[in-house]
Parts: structure tokens; sequence; C-alpha cells
């Protein structure tokens, strides 16, 4: 129950994060501002997640892990509540950087509970799971919230998420137990493993593989809309698609990591440059891209728990505030790769989105490689008294 209780905290953070996405045009009407403005509430979000998720989670590293998660979900529940009851953008603005500021703080506390509670054989099943409230915040989270906003009304979207946080928090306190920071990193230790040359090159392909993922996916109504000449309801069902094989998938790429972590890693960026040929060769022809975007979404599901597993090796110390700097990092290549993939999308036009991806895919491919080719000269310098072989990395 509590790794389940986790991934429902996750489920409920990434419905009050994206949910709004769907009812931005209902929100602008409300708060009586544009929907340029009103976008405001999404993309300040994002920044306030990739600014100072490192360092609220430092700030928190010295507090019992279960008051944290706890915390965290009070705030989001009355964030939604908020959301619900407000009619002044600035206030709405308010409320969407407070729970900001929480939520790296929990993604990376709940992995770092999810692997301590697991099996030590089991870590990566253990994320899998934590990361299945993404993937099924993305399928259904986001398709509710859209739904209620449409069918009963807009506050029952955000009463909707209150709810989910709301159960989130009493499951935390009645099935976590107690998780005191007992071995007290000082913060300076934790810093440390930003002194590595390893480190800023894993940061590197973790940048790369977000931006990747999202310079196409940020766009996908738009690309099946345009080169698929798919109709609205065609393309609601192609998301609904994509959400559902991203839960299967991303516990089919835990297992890839199992049977090997740097084969899975390298491979990854390929596959979704395979992926992207894909999408650009059969994104005019209607009956072969329901098949792709199926493809599609199996392997995109992998990135979240690849680049956390691929970081975390090197925060291996410092585990929270390797978390954390996933989180912060992949909103990065979140923003970058939406920004290069809607400048390619005005000035060439759909068509060629996943050329995009494919080019941070490559970029993905040689960072992963570079910090391949570091532990192996490290190894070779260390000589017959290094006891972990170059592989290893």
């Amino acid at each position: 129950m509590s790794l389940l209780t986790l991934a429902l905290g996750v489920f409920g953070i990434i419905t009050t994060e994206m949910g709004i996405v769907g009812v931005l045009p209902q929100m602008a009407a409300r708060l009586d501002v544009s929907t340029s403005m009103a976008g405001l509430l999404v993309g300040s979000f994002a920044f306030v997640v990739a600014a100072f998720g490192p360092f609220m989670t430092l700030a928190a590293s010295r507090i019992d892990r279960r008051t944290v998660l706890a915390a965290t979900m009070a705030v989001f529940a009355v964030s939604n509540a908020v959301y619900a009851l407000t009619a002044y953008f600035e206030v709405m603005l308010a409320f969407r950087i407070i729970p900001a500021l929480l939520h790296p703080v929990f993604f990376s506390v709940a992995l770092a509970a999810a692997v301590r509670l697991a099996p030590a054989s089991d870590p990566a099943r253990a994320a899998a799971r934590v990361f299945a409230g993404v993937t099924v915040g993305f399928a259904f989270g986001v398709p509710v919230t859209s739904y209620l906003a449409g069918h009963v009304t807009l506050q029952a979207a955000f009463w909707f998420g209150a709810a989910v946080s709301l159960v989130a928090f009493i499951g935390i306190l009645c099935f976590l137990p107690a998780m005191p920071a007992d071995e007290r990193i000082s913060y300076r230790a934790q810093l440390g493993v930003l002194r590595s040359p390893g480190m800023w090159l894993s940061i590197l392909s973790v940048i790369c593989v977000f931006a990747a993922m999202f310079s196409v996916y940020g766009y996908f109504a738009e690309y099946l809309g345009a080169v698929t000449a798919m109709n609205e309801s065609w393309v609601s069902a192609m998301l609904l698609v994509f959400g559902i094989v991203m839960i299967f998938g991303n516990f089919a790429f835990a297992a890839l990591l199992r049977s090997g972590v740097v084969r899975t890693v390298l491979a990854y960026p390929v596959l979704c440059l395979a992926v992207f040929a894909l999408v650009f060769a059969l994104g005019p022809r209607f009956a072969p891209m329901i098949a792709v975007v199926a493809l599609w979404a199996a392997v995109h599901s992998g990135g979240l728990i690849v680049c956390q597993t691929w970081l975390g090796r090197d925060a291996r110390d410092a585990p929270e505030f390797g978390n954390a700097l996933f989180v912060s990092f992949s909103n990065l290549g979140i923003t970058v790769g939406t920004g290069v993939g809607g400048w390619t999308l005005a000035a060439f036009g759909a068509r060629l989105l996943p050329w995009t991806g494919a080019a941070f895919a490559l970029a993905a491919v040689a960072a992963v490689l570079a910090r391949l080719a570091l532990a192996k000269r490290a190894h070779v310098r260390a000589g017959a008294e290094s006891t972990e072989p170059a592989p290893a990395w």
C-alpha cells in the first residue's frame, strides 16, 4: 500500500500540473484574462520546478520524509481548492507557484522512499511503480480534468484534483512509516555531486533526451491534425491510447534496466530516433499512424525511469538531491524541447517536427557515449586497483 500511496500522490501532482492545460480557455474566461496570459499558469509552474527544485530539496533534506510527503500533498489539496474558488488571476498564479516549489521535493523524496521501502534487489521496479503515477496522470488525470470542466463545471475539475491530493495525504499518514533523515548528509556533501564532470555529462544527456521527447510530443495534436488529417475525436482517442500504452511501457523499461542499465540507457535515444523516423515517414498515412502512435507511446514511456536511473548513478551518495536534479533538468529539457519544436513548427510546419526530436536524440547519444568514455578513462587510470569494471557505466 505504501508504494500505491506514493503513486497516487504523483498522480495528484501530475493532474494538478498538467490538467490545467486542457482547461486554459475556461480559466482565461473565468479570470478575465487572455489565453496567452492564462498560459503563464502553465509556464510559471515548469519554470519554478526547474529553477528551485534542487534548492528546495536541500532545504527539506533534514526533515522526516513522511512529514515532507504529507505536507506536500496538503499544499496541493489546498491549491486545487483555491483554483476552484478564486476568480482572481494573481491569486491563481500565486497558488501555482507555491505547489511548484514542492513538486520536485515530493518526486525526489518519493523515489528515494520507494527504493528504501522496496526489496534491495529490485529498486527499478519500485521506481517504476512511483512513475506509474505519472503515466496514469497523463492517461486519465488530464482527460478527466478536461471532461469535468467541459461537462460539469470548471470548479468540479479542480475539486477532483483536491480530492485526489487529499486521499494521498491521508494515505501517506496511514500507510507510510516515519522515515527520519537519520543520515544527516551535509549540504556540502550533497552539492559535492556536482563537482564530477561525469555528473554534468549525465545531466546533459537527460536534458537532450527530454528535449527530444517533448519537441515532438508537445505538438502531438498539431502533428496528427495537420499531417495525418485526424479530427479532434481521433486525436483524443490517440491521446488516450498514448497514455494507456505508457503505463505498460513504464514497467517494460524497468525490466530492461534490471537486465542492463548501460545497454538500456544507450539504446533509449536510438529507439527515439527510430520512432521519429517512422513518425516522419508514415505521418501522412492514417491507418499506419495508429500503430506508430502506440509504438511511440511505448518508447516515450521509458524516458522518465531510464533518465532517473542514469542520473541517479552519479548521485548515489545523495540520492534525494540527485532525484531533485533529475526533476529540474528534465523540466529544463521539456522547456528547451517545446521551445525549439515551436520554432520548427512556425518556421517549417508540422511535417518536419520529427527531425527536431531526432536531432536532440542524436545529441543524447553523443552525451551518453562521452559519459561512458570518461568512465572508461577513469577505470584505465585506476588500473588493477579498481573493483568496478569499465562497462558498469
